[in-house]
């Protein structure tokens, strides 16, 4: 039936409806994780950020963030559903539905919606249609076993887009247009019990801009080699309106951030090495331990920001097929606003800027972050096995007035020892 009724359409050759397929799949994973410490992490605590500053106790004795955790959960096991169709507009055509349940909600067991997106594919061209992978993350990812894979100093999302692929021998341009929906930037948000505003997520500041956010990327690919050298941009409004003299106005606010990137790597028999560096602006929606600040003033009430920005790379190193060993590092600066933040508060001894990032007010003074993970994993067609050893350390210190963070006494560093054990069946 389905096909007589694309038959139908002028756009669809009918030779080729006879080609409609559907292929399920998906895996049963558990993960068990033991934490030293008390951890910025999501989805049950499987996606694991970053250790927490110290948090003392009145007397200074006791650091309430030294304590360790153990969990077995399975909730980012995984369906879905491959779709081939025919051909449109003399385009291969495909679909893909997939979903797990690490969803957000009153608890971590809500079926979250991970890929939905049509693809129209000929020669050496791709466009795809629908909620997929950003272009800074994709297939182009570490191989660790952690569920974060290697954030936050990995881009991390998928998001709703509209994105092309074009290739003229080796040398390809990728072009993406995105839009948020779950992984979403940081902003100000009004809490009326601080009557206040504080540190939240919403889709709201990249909607309200209009201007989806934008990538192109220049690739690369011969043989086993692939590289790809890109910028992303992004504008947000932050706050609509503004009170001023007890008059609520309207109010034009908005923040630019650029994010190039270079990308390379080298896959070939039981090989895989993988680089990817960012001087990352305000890329709190993809998971990662930055964003903006404000900068300014205006008589209208109005806020001017600035971006943070960060140095962020990883490399990772993988070999074998059957038993695979596997080395990542990963590193994050903070580099500051380069230029003064406005100090909200009259009081000269107290600084009080407004930074909005990721993990809103309790990161506002990381320095840097560092993570080393070895990994071990025995795999067959059905079935995977491994375990992950994850070392993360973070630097806390005092805010600069450009929001980077000082080098001075109070710089110290807070570490988390993660041991991930993996058990995973595919079908």
């Amino acid at each position: 039936m389905a096909a007589m009724l694309l038959a139908t359409l002028p756009f669809v050759q009918a030779q080729d409806t006879n080609k409609v397929s559907i292929k399920l799949y998906g895996f049963i994973r558990n993960y068990l994780t033991f934490d030293s410490r008390k951890t910025y992490s999501v989805v049950g605590g499987e996606y694991n950020m970053q250790p927490y500053d110290e948090l003392w106790n009145e007397d200074h004795s006791e650091d309430l963030n030294d304590i360790a955790s153990l969990r077995l959960q399975a909730l980012t096991s995984r369906f879905g559903v491959d779709v081939t169709g025919p051909r449109i507009w003399g385009w291969n055509s495909s679909a893909k539905l997939e979903g797990d349940f690490g969803g957000f909600g009153t608890n971590n067991t809500v079926l979250r919606l991970r890929l939905a997106y049509i693809k129209l594919g000929k020669q050496n061209s791709q466009l795809v249609f629908g909620q997929d992978w950003h272009p800074l993350s994709g297939d182009i990812m570490p191989e660790v076993l952690g569920m974060a894979a290697g954030a936050p100093f990995r881009p991390h999302s998928r998001t709703p887009q509209v994105r092309t692929i074009n290739y003229w021998g080796s040398f390809g341009c990728t072009v993406a247009l995105l839009y948020q929906l779950q992984y979403m930037n940081n902003g100000p948000v009004w809490d009326n019990s601080k009557n206040d505003y504080v540190s939240s997520n919403s889709t709201d500041f990249a909607n309200n801009a209009l201007l989806p956010e934008a990538f192109i990327g220049f690739n690369f690919k011969q043989g086993a080699w692939y590289t790809q050298l890109g910028v992303d941009a992004q504008m947000l409004r932050p706050r609509n309106y503004a009170n001023v003299g007890g008059v609520y106005q309207k109010v034009n606010e908005t923040v630019e951030s650029f994010t190039p990137t270079l990308y390379a790597q080298y896959v070939a028999d039981k090989w895989s090495i993988k680089f990817r560096t960012l001087l990352a602006e305000n890329t709190s929606h993809l998971n990662q331990l930055c964003g903006y600040a404000v900068t300014g003033v205006n008589d209208d009430g109005s806020w001017n920001y600035a971006p943070i920005r960060n140095s962020i790379s990883y490399f990772n190193i993988a070999y074998g097929k059957k038993v695979r060993a596997n080395l990542f590092f990963g590193y994050m600066k903070n580099l500051g606003a380069g230029e003064e933040l406005y100090d909200f508060d009259a009081d000269p001894d107290v600084v009080k800027y407004r930074i909005y990032m990721k993990g809103g007010e309790n990161f506002i003074n990381l320095n840097s972050i560092y993570r080393i993970a070895p990994s071990i994993s025995f795999n067959t067609k059905l079935f995977n096995v491994g375990i992950e050893y994850e070392w993360t350390a973070a630097t806390y210190g005092d805010i600069l007035s450009d929001g980077a963070v000082s080098d001075n006494a109070n710089l110290h560093q807070v570490s988390n020892h993660r041991i991930c054990a993996l058990v995973k069946y595919n079908f």
